[in-house]
């Protein structure tokens, strides 16, 4: 199943990456909202100060008047002429009411539907009566759909005490500010897209050079074999939990290493014994029937019997028999434990071949060279060794066929030679497939099993390969690829 996940310089990389992102997104969003709270202060506070300018002018007035007394039914009388000048001079409407929050008189004001009311609300007059500072401000937004805000507060006589009520419509102006908020935004953008593409810089090398040392160690954890020499992990810069990691692969290397080595002289000393075990085993085969007949002999011994030296020779020629069953037993443990190094020479391979095949008279052995000349450097006795065995075993393979048939074929590439054995005995088992270069493996009922361990070991020994493809009842062909040089 292919791994979906992302690697750890990825992730390293979109996080710090998701970080200067998120950092941009929130100053902008604080930016902004810092912007609006300062630009609802500082209406607030004008407001405030425009109020107070307007209720100092109208203080002023009142305070100018001879003709009429300072009360709430003469409020119009006395600021008839000179409201919409104050409203003028601080370009705010204004809007005068009595205590029970009737209209008495309005400025030329601008938006007359929505800004002026008739009468205050009833929340209007409790809020102003309630609140400390005998102060209203609501938001409201005008017909063309700017924002804005009404201040309502009272007016008072000489004593302070309250004649009136006072309504001043506030229009908010914040092209100004705007223009100053994008202008801002537009160079805090730049800044963080330089910001950004140093930072994608920076988290792409940063990544790899934090995973680096990680990936050192995945890669020698993927090489580790436990057939191979092992080679430990060395890093000059690496963090404290990366060397933590590296001495412990440095550790198990070593453990590693003495486990082979145990298991090594474990598997020779078991090599040995079964070794030992097939001798013993192969030796006392002969040994018994030997034992037999010399014992059938002695007992059966006659000097004269006329037939006494027919009997004699028959004897020797049972006990020779078995004693070359010995020896051959004895040369062929020889032959398995001497592999010398080989001692390649260039040669025709293609004689070569022939040469080992006449010592065979089966007719039924056919020799197919594509060419007339085959050259490579290859050691002549392993060769021959290789080929004997070879059709000795097919040889057995086709022993039980009617119409038996065996088939050597050469052929090269470039680099190699390549022979190819074929018949069409018996075949192997998917059983016994794995099994066919084992020593002592056989399923015949003669042999020590050697043969193919032999030719396993000479053909690795030529730094070659050999396969072989087999099918019951239909034969099987062996290949064996071999290096000209």
């Amino acid at each position: 199943m292919p791994n979906k996940r992302f690697s750890l310089s990825t992730r390293i990389f979109i996080a710090m990456i998701f970080l200067v992102v998120s950092a941009s997104v929130l100053i902008v969003v604080i930016t902004i909202f810092q912007y609006n709270e300062q630009a609802e202060d500082y209406h607030i506070l004008r407001l405030e100060r425009k109020e107070e300018a307007i209720k100092a002018a109208i203080a002023y007035e009142l305070s100018d008047s001879k003709e009429f007394p300072i009360e709430t039914y003469y409020l119009p009388i006395i600021l008839d002429s000179k409201l919409s000048e104050i409203s003028d001079i601080h370009n705010l409407d204004i809007n005068i009411y009595d205590l029970e929050g009737k209209l008495l008189r309005t400025s030329h004001h601008r938006y007359k539907n929505d800004t002026v009311m008739d009468v205050l609300s009833s929340y209007i007059l409790r809020e102003l009566k309630d609140s400390q500072a005998h102060r209203v401000v609501l938001p409201k937004k005008s017909p063309d759909g700017r924002l804005y805000k009404s201040s309502y507060s009272y007016i008072l006589d000489a004593f302070d005490v309250p004649i009136g009520i006072i309504g001043v419509p506030y229009l908010q102006y914040n092209s100004f500010q705007d223009e100053e908020l994008k202008e801002f935004l537009f160079r805090l953008t730049l800044v963080y897209l330089f910001i950004l593409i140093l930072a994608i810089i920076i988290a792409y090398f940063l990544s790899k050079y934090i995973t680096k040392s990680i990936e050192s160690v995945s890669y020698k954890l993927r090489q580790t074999n436990f057939e191979n020499r092992n080679e430990k992990i060395d890093l000059e810069d690496a963090s404290s939990e990366i060397y933590g990691l590296v001495n412990s692969y440095n550790n198990m290397i070593d453990q590693l290493e003495e486990s082979a080595v145990k298991l090594a002289q474990a598997e020779r000393k078991h090599a040995w014994k079964e070794m030992a075990k097939q001798v013993a085993h192969e030796i006392k085969n002969p040994l018994t029937p030997m034992r037999l007949t010399v014992q059938n002999f002695a007992h059966r011994f006659n000097p004269s019997d006329p037939e006494i030296q027919q009997k004699i020779k028959d004897f020797c020629s049972s006990l020779i028999q078995e004693i070359d069953t010995m020896s051959e037993i004895a040369s062929a443990f020889s032959r398995f434990a001497q592999m010398p190094n080989p001692k390649n020479e260039n040669l025709n391979v293609v004689d070569e071949i022939k040469l080992a095949l006449d010592i065979f008279q089966e007719r039924f052995i056919h020799y197919l060279p594509e060419e007339p000349e085959v050259r490579a450097n290859l050691d002549r006795t392993q060769l021959t060794r290789i080929i004997t065995n070879l059709i000795t075993n097919a040889i057995q393979a086709v022993a039980q066929k009617s119409d038996p048939k065996i088939e050597v074929r050469l052929q090269q590439n470039i680099d190699d030679i390549i022979i190819e054995v074929e018949d069409n005995g018996v075949g192997i088992s998917n059983n016994d497939a794995t099994r066919v270069f084992e020593p002592k493996f056989t399923t015949k009922t003669k042999g020590m099993g050697l043969g193919l361990s032999m030719v396993k070991s000479m053909v690795e020994a030529n730094n070659g390969s050999i396969t072989f493809v087999s099918k019951l009842d239909k034969g099987s062909i062996f290949t064996v690829t071999l290096p000209k040089n």
